[in-house]
């Protein structure tokens, strides 16, 4: 692998509650959100990002902590609110770290303790455009 990171897995969650759907492209709309997400609309909640190594370090399988983009090759956990990061043709922005939840401690008992700031990072869409599997990712000062 170079040094590029990529975006490898993409999924949305119709409705809230639902299974996570993947897909192969989504539609990221300024202020909005991805489109079809039932978190469309949200303010600060619109995309979870998270690496594939963190999943793998913690022996989840992809898509397992229904994040809507799965990425490898980058380090976003611990990076400031406010940094802006180009996935595809979106330009996103992170607006806080995920915490982990009830639902990451039923996967295993101790799992939401030991991910506390690696469960995720949130974004929000500053600029609209499609996001593919096997986009570019990269920071943007």
């Amino acid at each position: 692998m170079g040094n590029t990171a990529k975006v490898i897995h993409l999924q949305i969650k119709p409705t809230r509650g639902a299974p996570m759907q993947s897909v192969s492209m989504v539609e990221a709309v300024a202020e909005q959100g991805l489109r079809n997400d039932s978190q469309f609309g949200h303010s600060k909640r619109q995309a979870l990002i998270i690496e594939r190594e963190t999943l793998e370090e913690f022996g989840l399988p992809i898509g397992d902590v229904r994040e809507n983009i799965t990425v490898e090759g980058i380090k976003l956990a611990g990076l400031p609110a406010g940094t802006r990061m180009q996935v595809g043709r979106a330009l996103l922005e992170i607006t806080m770290d995920c915490t982990p939840c009830k639902f990451i401690e039923a996967k295993r008992p101790g799992l939401r303790d030991q991910m506390v700031g690696r469960r995720g990072t949130l974004f929000k869409v500053i600029e609209g455009g499609e996001i593919k599997l096997g986009d570019e990712v990269r920071i943007v000062a």
